[in-house]
C-alpha cells in the first residue's frame, strides 16, 4: 500500500500533511511513500529530508497516479481528474462548509475522511487536528497584535519610567483563545477574556486571565462536543451592547469566535472599533469565516481611525513548521487508526463504521456520500 502527500496548491499555505520522521516511521509499518517535488519545502523540510526518511519524491502526477492513500492539508476542492475510483483521501475537507465539494468526491469514486469531523473523545485526542491547528492560530496571534500594538506588552519599571501593560480582550475562550491568553500572559499582558460558555471561566482564571461575566442566558451555549453554538441574533445584539465597554478600554481584542461550517458571527462592531484609542489593534483569527469583527478584510491590514484591524485568513500557515508536525502526528495516528493487518501482516485499511472514530470523519464511499450530516446539508440545498 502506498501513501502519497501533494504539494499543497491553496493560495497562502505553507504547510505539508506529512514530515519526513513520520514518513520514516511509516516506512517502518510496511507502507509506501511518494511526496511530491517541493511539497514541504515552505515548512523547512527539502526534498532530500524525504529521501533520507526512505519515501519516493516525485512529479504531482505520479503522486495521484500510484498512491492508495492520499494525505492532505486541504483536500477540497477535490482534483477530480487527477483521483482515480477506490483511492481514500484524508484532509481538512470543509465538509460542513463546501457540501457540494463532498458530492463531487462521491462522483469520482474515492473514499474521502475529514479531520474536522473528529470526534472530540479521549481516544482521538492525538487524531484532534483543528485543536492542534488553533493552538497555532491563538499564539500567532498573540505574536500579530503584538508586531502591530505601538506599545510594549509587559509592564517595565525603567529609568526612564514605568511602562503600564498592554490591555488584551479575548473573545472565545476556547482551544485558540486559551492559548492566545496564555501567549499575551508570557508577553506580560493584563487579559481578559470572555465565552459564551460559562464553563470556561475556570481555565480562563487557571491562566492568569480575568473573566469576563455578562448577564446573559447561556444555557444552551454548547454542544455535545465541546464547540459553542451558535446563537440567534437578538443574543448577539445583547451581547455586543455589553462588550462595548471592554472592548472600549483594550489595547489589544483578539477574537476566535468560530461555529462549524456557519459564518463567523460579529462580534465586534464599527461602533466598537471607533471606541477604542487610536494605535489599538484588533487581531481576527475568525477571518476565513467572515470575520468576527465588522471591518475584517481577510488577509489584509485596515485601519480604521487609528485602530488596525487585522484577518489572517490562515494563522497555521504563518507557522508552518510546527504546524507541519503537529499535524503530520494527527493525520499519521488516525491513519494507523484506520489500517489494520491482514493474514500478510501488511497494512490494510479496515473501515469499521461501528466505530465513532471512522463513522463521523468518513464523507464518501462507493460513489455516495455517507456521512449524515452532509448529507442532510445536501438534502436541504436540494428542497431550497
Amino acid at each position: 500500500m502506498r501513501v502519497g502527500v501533494p504539494r499543497e496548491t491553496w493560495p497562502g499555505e505553507r504547510r505539508v500533511a506529512l514530515i519526513p520522521a513520520a514518513a520514516a516511521a511509516l516506512r517502518k509499518s510496511g507502507l509506501d511513500v511518494v511526496v511530491e517535488q517541493e511539497a514541504g519545502t515552505e515548512a523547512g523540510f527539502p526534498s532530500s529530508a524525504y529521501e533520507a526518511a526512505g519515501a519516493a519524491v516525485a512529479p504531482r502526477r505520479e503522486v495521484f497516479a500510484s498512491a492508495d492513500i492520499l494525505l492532505q492539508v486541504r483536500s477540497t476542492p477535490p482534483e477530480t481528474t487527477s483521483l482515480r475510483r477506490g483511492q481514500v483521501t484524508i484532509g481538512f475537507a470543509d465538509p460542513l462548509g463546501s457540501p457540494e465539494a463532498i458530492r463531487a468526491m462521491a462522483s469520482a469514486g474515492v473514499t474521502a475522511f475529514s479531520m474536522e469531523l473528529m470526534p472530540r473523545i479521549t481516544r482521538a485526542q492525538s487524531m484532534d487536528a483543528l485543536s492542534s491547528m488553533a493552538t497555532i492560530a491563538g499564539y500567532k496571534g498573540a505574536l500579530l497584535a503584538a508586531n502591530h500594538l505601538p506599545r510594549m506588552f509587559p509592564m517595565l519599571m525603567t529609568a526612564a519610567g514605568t511602562l503600564t501593560a498592554a490591555r488584551v480582550f479575548i473573545v472565545g475562550a476556547g482551544v485558540a483563545g486559551l492559548q492566545a491568553i496564555a501567549s499575551s500572559r508570557r508577553l506580560g499582558a493584563k487579559v481578559e477574556a470572555y465565552d459564551v460558555r460559562p464553563a470556561v471561566k475556570e481555565q480562563v482564571q487557571s491562566l492568569g486571565a480575568r473573566f469576563v461575566e455578562m448577564a446573559l442566558e447561556t444555557g444552551d451555549s454548547e454542544d455535545k462536543g465541546g464547540y459553542a453554538k451558535a446563537q440567534d441574533e437578538s443574543f448577539y445584539r445583547r451581547q455586543r451592547e455589553m462588550m462595548l465597554k471592554v472592548v472600549a478600554g483594550s489595547d489589544v481584542v483578539i477574537t476566535t469566535a468560530l461555529i462549524p461550517g456557519k459564518k463567523a458571527p460579529i462580534l465586534v462592531t464599527t461602533e466598537m472599533v471607533e471606541g477604542m484609542a487610536p494605535g489599538s489593534v484588533v487581531v481576527d483569527l475568525a477571518a476565513e469565516r467572515g470575520g468576527n469583527c465588522e471591518l475584517t478584510k481577510p488577509d489584509e491590514v485596515v485601519v480604521h481611525r487609528g485602530v488596525t484591524i487585522l484577518g489572517p485568513s490562515n494563522p497555521p500557515a504563518l507557522v508552518p513548521n510546527h504546524a507541519s508536525q503537529m499535524y503530520s502526528k494527527n493525520i499519521t495516528t488516525f491513519l494507523a487508526h484506520l489500517l489494520g493487518k491482514d493474514g500478510a501482516k501488511k497494512p490494510a485499511l479496515e473501515l469499521d463504521l461501528a466505530d465513532e472514530i471512522t463513522r463521523e470523519t468518513l464523507l464518501t464511499k462507493d460513489g455516495d456520500v455517507v456521512q449524515s450530516r452532509v448529507k442532510d446539508l445536501l438534502a436541504a440545498g436540494a428542497r431550497a
